[in-house]
């Protein structure tokens, strides 16, 4: 949904099939639609950012502007945290709650720019734009802080003032501290924000530890930095990212990135943008398993390469024979819009698209082992001036491999492309969200408009890998 459907209401439904439309459009009603409960924050603070629901209690964490909500699952607020306003400037760094900052102070908002939930230690971690983006340590119950390290470098997470500029992911151990996998946008200030790394998650929310790279010395570290050199060809490069998760051995990003490419024809360049998914082994402490690759679908000769959002999910039995994969197989549910070249102004057409998660890493494996042969270039995008050639190396690459310290890090330059299973030309489709009900995958998607729609991949269907849809209305 867009932001400004967001602004004052949080809306909860429950997942019902009310009616159901077939692709030829017939419609069958088969309940009555119940209405949707909702919740309205305070009209002074402005949008909502981020939600977050714990899958044991069923009760909701809501970030916005200046405050962090706990509700019940009815949305009855339960407690809330004040986070802003304060005095800053995006000017400060360190910020001013460091050290004297030369810059003019004003009363700033703190936006959520991420919010996740700790399970292992039961608390929330609530990421704002405040200070360069330092991040409170909040306790589940009633939102106590339990802690808020702001004194070190590593503490700065992003100084993007987007909300949804940064994404994190918590791999967890049962016999030592967690790790949290963070990735942000970084505004032209690559010497001061990495835009991939992985942190220690300490136990204790006031160790002087937390949020320290997992691995630092002189010339290795657990973290991604775009080269200066990339801004002279795209001065406003950056990477973008939309969601993030954790499957098997590995962590994965999935991003929007510019490019500058020659189209057919033409002696210039334009920067246009690709959607891209970043790869990185949960053990690889100095991120030699860095591999990334382009993304997108298309349908009836229309392009959608633009991600708008992606969500991951299990095939499902019905769905699962319909793609030759297991019913636990990882499916990715995404939204493209049509085209490359507009990121802040999405063309209106939108394509929900699914991928096998296996078929991608196969692509990734794929790549590793011709690079190890030493054919091509690493081929990134924010490498381009460099043009590094692949190196050989005699070794077995197998599904789990983790990469050397050479070849790395390791771009894929054919696409892999989606199954697109719905798409909808004047509303345009921006969130999604998907389960599996009665051995039947199922998405709920949201639109530019506020409109939440139910779609179900449809065995059988017309399309030449056997799928169709159904649009379930709410």
């Amino acid at each position: 949904m867009s932001p400004a459907m967001w602004k004052w209401t949080c809306l909860v439904s429950h997942l019902l099939l009310s009616t159901t439309v077939s692709p030829l459009g017939r419609q069958q009603p088969l309940h009555p639609k119940r209405p949707f409960i909702t919740f309205t924050g305070d009209q002074a603070e402005g949008n909502f950012n981020h939600l977050v629901v714990d899958e044991r209690t069923g009760h909701i964490y809501l970030g916005a502007v200046n405050r962090i909500y706990k509700l019940s699952s009815d949305l009855k607020v339960l407690v809330t945290h004040q986070t802003g306003p304060d005095e800053d400037n995006p000017k400060c760094y360190p910020p001013r709650i460091v050290q004297t900052c030369n810059e003019p102070l004003t009363p700033t908002n703190n936006i959520n720019k991420m919010l996740l939930i700790d399970y292992k230690e039961n608390r929330l971690i609530a990421c704002g734009s405040l200070y360069q983006g330092i991040c409170k340590l909040l306790r589940l119950d009633d939102l106590f802080k339990l802690g808020e390290p702001f004194h070190k470098k590593e503490h700065y997470l992003s100084g993007v003032n987007e909300s949804g500029s940064v994404f994190g992911v918590i791999v967890s151990y049962s016999n030592m501290d967690d790790k949290l996998f963070i990735a942000t946008a970084v505004d032209g200030k690559p010497e001061y924000f990495p835009t991939i790394s992985s942190r220690k998650l300490t136990k204790n929310s006031e160790a002087d530890g937390m949020f320290a790279y997992v691995f630092h010395d002189e010339f290795v570290a657990s973290m991604i930095k775009i080269p200066s050199d990339t801004f002279t060809i795209i001065p406003d490069f950056d990477i973008y990212y939309i969601y993030g998760f954790s499957s098997g051995n590995f962590v994965y990003f999935l991003t929007l990135q510019p490019e500058m490419i020659s189209p057919p024809g033409s002696t210039t360049k334009e920067q246009v943008y690709t959607s891209k998914l970043v790869r990185l082994c949960k053990e690889d402490t100095a991120f030699n398993s860095y591999v990334e690759v382009p993304i997108g679908c298309e349908k009836n000769g229309v392009e959608y390469r633009l991600l708008q959002a992606a969500y991951l999910s299990k095939a499902g039995a019905i769905l699962a024979r319909s793609l030759g994969v297991g019913p636990e197989d990882d499916i990715l549910f995404t939204v493209f819009s049509k085209g490359q070249k507009r990121k802040m102004k999405s063309l209106d057409e939108s394509a929900l698209c699914i991928f096998v998660l296996k078929k991608i890493n196969d692509r990734i494996k794929d790549r590793l082992q011709s690079c190890y042969r030493g054919e091509g270039t690493l081929d990134l995008a924010w490498l381009k001036v460099k043009d590094i050639p692949c190196s050989s190396a005699l070794l077995t690459i197998d599904d789990n491999f983790c990469g050397l310290d050479m070849n790395a890090p390791l771009g894929v330059s054919s696409m892999v492309r989606g199954l697109p299973i719905f798409t909808e030309d004047g509303d345009r489709m921006t969130s999604v969200i998907a389960y599996v009900y009665k051995n039947h995958s199922l998405a709920f998607v949201g639109t530019k408009s506020g409109k939440l729609k139910k779609v179900r991949p449809n065995a059988g269907g017309a399309e030449p890998w056997g799928l169709g849809w159904v649009l379930i209305p709410l």
